[in-house]
């Protein structure tokens, strides 16, 4: 059955759930989805604290000389008092000793002969760190479903947590269809083409934090497709190209529909890639995406990414645009949901001065894409646009809608 855009994704959204989780330590954790909540074991700072190199002082000694004891290192265990009259020298991140009500830092201050002068205006709790003021014990600090960057392990590592449960990363198996493919280190003979999807797929899937395994190219027989698909149940999303039209030798179809495919969709009104299929054998996740490169990567970009976070357990799952101008006056015709990639550079967007389904160059030379609406004639150049970015994951915790429209 044909669907749209939206009733593709929406399928993708409600039929795919995240896999099984693991427990990795911290360390390991980087790029990985949250499989549970984290709540503060303890007060961030744990003790009231020096945020400065200074003196420990009294208000009541404002404009005072006052005499100076010893000083206090981060690390110490001191329980030093303070007194009226003195001062107690102490260093950044050291405990604040009991009586202290401010610390002046040392470029405040003048040396005298018993000590220190202290400045005629003392604030209290000045360059104090306060125990929990940046983290209370108890405190939420992330949910399930939240994506570990560097400074998510900040955190973790803040309140002595070593490992952490997680989503395991989805597993993925390829492998492409087609008698003419030869990969990239085989010979190609004259009537034959060097296979781009497959690296394409495998390269963009360890982007989107994948574990990927390559199966192969299966030739035009459905014995081999089936090889090759029996293969690939292990996985939690099996990525083929080709094979998925109506041509004589497109036995795609037939191969998956013998290990009782249950297919979600088998068309798409989008142009390139109408014939871009999504189903499920077991718990197994299939994406057949069409032969030609340029279809092939723009419909995973939007389809294959989309399934990808969705297994992924991240709550952001939802792909986002960015808005933007465009450069340059720009007409289409009008009819069909059409996907255009070009270059974002900030601020306007440039669709490629020509591309097609089978092309590559597009591919290599664009960083986004835009997705018009059926009715959409064109734009005028500073028209606003929603391109979706293929150099990095933008993603929204709402479904959002994707195209681009000329404003009435």
């Amino acid at each position: 059955m044909a669907v749209t855009v939206e009733e593709a994704l929406e399928i993708i959204y409600t039929q795919i759930k995240p896999k099984s989780i693991k427990i990795l330590p911290i360390e390991q954790s980087l790029g990985c989805i949250l499989a549970e909540d984290i709540v503060a074991r303890h007060n961030l700072p744990p003790f009231d604290n020096s945020a400065m190199d200074g003196y420990a002082v009294k208000l009541c000694d404002a404009s005072r000389s006052v005499i100076l004891e010893h000083t206090i290192f981060a690390g110490d265990n001191s329980d030093a008092v303070l007194e009226e009259g003195s001062a107690i020298k102490i260093m950044t991140g050291a405990r604040i000793p009991k009586g202290c009500e401010c610390i002046v830092p040392i470029e405040d201050t003048t040396e005298s002969s018993n000590g220190v002068n202290l400045p005629p205006k003392l604030s209290l709790s000045k360059h104090i760190r306060l125990r929990g003021e940046d983290i209370k014990a108890g405190d939420k600090l992330l949910y399930t479903g939240d994506k570990l960057h560097a400074h998510q392990i900040t955190l973790l590592a803040s309140q002595g947590i070593s490992h952490t449960k997680i989503y395991k990363r989805p597993k993925i198996a390829l492998f492409a269809s087609g008698s003419e493919l030869k990969m990239h280190f085989e010979t190609v003979e004259s009537h034959q083409l060097y296979n781009t999807n497959a690296p394409t797929f495998m390269a963009r899937a360890l982007e989107l934090g994948c574990t990927v395994d390559f199966i192969g190219t299966a030739v035009d027989t459905v014995e081999s497709l089936k090889e090759h698909i029996k293969s690939a149940l292990d996985a939690d999303l099996i990525i083929t190209s080709g094979g998925v039209s109506v041509g004589d030798a497109d036995f795609t179809r037939e191969a998956f529909a013998s290990f009782d495919c249950d297919v979600f969709f088998n068309k798409i009104h989008i142009k390139p890639g109408k014939p871009t299929t999504v189903g499920k054998i077991g718990d197994t996740i299939i994406l057949n995406l069409p032969g030609n490169p340029l279809a092939a990567a723009m419909n995973f970009e939007l389809f294959g990414q989309s399934i990808i976070l969705a297994l992924s357990g991240n709550t952001s799952k939802y792909i986002n645009t960015i808005k933007a101008k465009m450069k340059n006056d720009y007409a289409v015709r009008a009819g069909r949901r059409s996907l255009v990639p070009g270059v974002f550079d900030g601020e306007y967007f440039t669709p490629c001065k020509k591309f097609a389904p089978g092309m590559v160059s597009p591919l290599a030379h664009s960083n986004a894409y835009i997705m018009l609406d059926e009715a959409c004639e064109g734009f005028q150049a500073d028209s606003t646009v929603n391109i979706i970015s293929t150099q990095f994951s933008f993603t929204s915790k709402h479904s959002l809608d994707l195209r681009s429209s000329p404003q009435p």
